[in-house]
């Protein structure tokens, strides 16, 4: 505004006032409170930009942190799970080896019916060991398949 005025070039008029003494008392004091009210606009701006940003900060901390918990629950609960599993997989090695030696054990007395002397109670001491190695195999051999797939 004040370049203006001065393209202006006015002359002083004896007993008036210019118009560039007429703005700047008129206007000046409005103006620094437009200049006073950016500024502090300003300010405030970016003390919400840097409290956003912190906030900001603080959520992204706080998704971290529960995406860690989260992470570190499912590796507990996968531990156990895989616990379980070799639980369960052993218990099974053992009742297939239970039901083998039943088998086993009747397929002994049918022979002895038959007429053949076999001592049922080495045949079945034997298979018990046989057997188990044998289920025990198989279910590794059906985890390789499995993990290899």
């Amino acid at each position: 505004m004040a370049r203006r005025i001065e393209e202006l070039r006015e002359q002083r008029i004896e007993g008036q006032q210019t118009i560039g003494e007429f703005m700047e008392r008129r206007l000046a004091p409005a103006m620094r409170t437009c200049e006073t009210m950016e500024r502090r606009l300003d300010s405030l701006s970016e003390r919400v930009a840097r409290a956003s940003e912190m906030l900001r900060t603080r959520v992204d901390v706080t998704l971290a942190a529960q995406n860690r918990d989260l992470l570190a629950s499912m590796d507990r609960r996968a531990r156990l799970q895989l616990r379980l599993q070799r639980t369960v997989e052993g218990l099974s090695v053992a009742a297939i080896t239970y039901y083998a030696v039943g088998l086993v054990s009747y397929m002994t007395e049918g022979v002895r019916a038959a007429g053949l002397q076999v001592p049922k109670e080495i045949v079945v001491a034997v298979a018990v060991p046989v057997l188990a190695a044998i289920a025990w195999l198989g279910l590794r051999r059906l985890h390789k398949k499995f993990n290899d797939h």
